[in-house]
């Protein structure tokens, strides 16, 4: 069924189209391991603090990712809990935020100085790192192989989509990320990253 769902980055016929991504929100423990984790060691700037409009019980904390986007968190009086989290329909699995490429190498070295667990993937069309927040949420912080203008994104996964079809290949790899952004006049010389597995489970 996948396969003949068409993938394009032409907008659908349909009643409403979305202009981005406002804000994400999740369920929080408490403020200091919170903002701990997110501001302290991710960088993202407290940017407003209120109470939970729909729950006053609760604290609404706005984080900003870097780039105007907000990620929200709602906090109490609850201990933060670093095992795993519930999967299932519906849930959220995980949380990616984006890395300068010449800061890939840093951001890892921070998170063993703060004592994190994390991985690291070639993942064909980008390069990714995963660790988990203070509640066990899995967080995924990713790096552009490519400069790849923001505008154009959809346009360059589209068309590597395309030729990896072609290809007969089961998954994007880094041949067609750089065929993609050459087809579509784009700069295809890529950052310096270190190497690393592609850790994909049991995908050709």
């Amino acid at each position: 069924m996948s396969d003949e769902t068409p993938v394009t980055a032409d907008r659908p016929d349909s009643p409403i189209h979305t202009t981005g991504t406002d804000h994400i929100t999740i369920w929080g423990s408490n403020e200091e391991d919170t903002v701990a984790f997110y501001r302290d060691l991710l960088g993202m700037p407290l940017v407003l603090r209120q109470p939970n409009l729909d729950d006053p019980s609760q604290t609404h904390l706005f984080f900003d990712t870097g780039d105007g986007r907000i990620l929200t968190v709602f906090v109490g009086d609850r201990a933060s809990n670093r095992g795993p989290q519930r999967g299932g329909t519906g849930s959220v699995h995980h949380l990616c935020f984006s890395v300068a490429p010449e800061d890939f190498e840093d951001v890892a070295q921070a998170l063993e100085d703060h004592n994190r667990q994390y991985n690291v993937f070639d993942r064909g069309i980008f390069f990714s790192l995963y660790t988990h927040d203070n509640n066990g949420l899995v967080i995924e912080l990713s790096t552009d192989k490519y400069d790849i203008p923001d505008d154009r994104r959809g346009e360059v996964l589209a068309k590597a989509q395309e030729l990896r079809v072609e290809d007969g290949a089961d998954y994007a790899r880094d041949e067609h990320m750089k065929a993609a952004l050459e087809e579509l006049g784009l700069d295809a010389t890529a950052y310096d990253l270190p190497d690393a597995a592609s850790g994909v489970g049991g995908v050709e």
